[in-house]
């Protein structure tokens, strides 16, 4: 009897181990990720993102309509959160969010009142690696 209940702990303890997805795992966020945002004016424009994540380092640049890419500064990931920052014109505008599979939900405040905060989602390019 003894060896039965034995066998079926470590049976169902195998179960848990190979069927759970792993609780500290997070999704790579390296490579392209899109967002199409309203401009004051109503119309969209398009922001890309290059993530670059080597473990809980994030790096990389932002383009928007402007065309010049934009360092990313201060990138860390823990878990599925991340932050990071862009700075240009004398503005840093801190971005805050979390990452699930293919999609990023971001939120951004500037440190003057000059931009207000903004949410967004961002989808990750097909080209990207997972």
């Amino acid at each position: 009897m003894k060896k039965m209940k034995t066998w079926f702990v470590l049976c169902a303890a195998l179960l848990v181990f190979f069927s759970a997805k792993p609780i500290f795992a997070a999704s790579d966020m390296t490579g392209k990720w899109t967002a199409t945002m309203k401009a004051p004016d109503g119309s969209d424009f398009s922001l890309t993102f290059d993530f670059k994540q080597d473990g809980a380092r994030l790096t990389g640049s932002v383009t928007g309509p402007q065309g010049d890419p934009l360092a990313i500064d201060k990138g860390k990931v823990d878990g599925d959160k991340f932050s990071f920052t862009v700075s240009f014109n004398g503005t840093t505008i801190t971005h805050d969010g979390t990452i699930s599979g293919d999609e990023i939900k971001m939120s951004t405040k500037s440190d003057n009142g000059g931009m207000p905060p903004m949410d967004m989602t961002l989808k990750r390019s097909p080209e990207a690696p997972k």
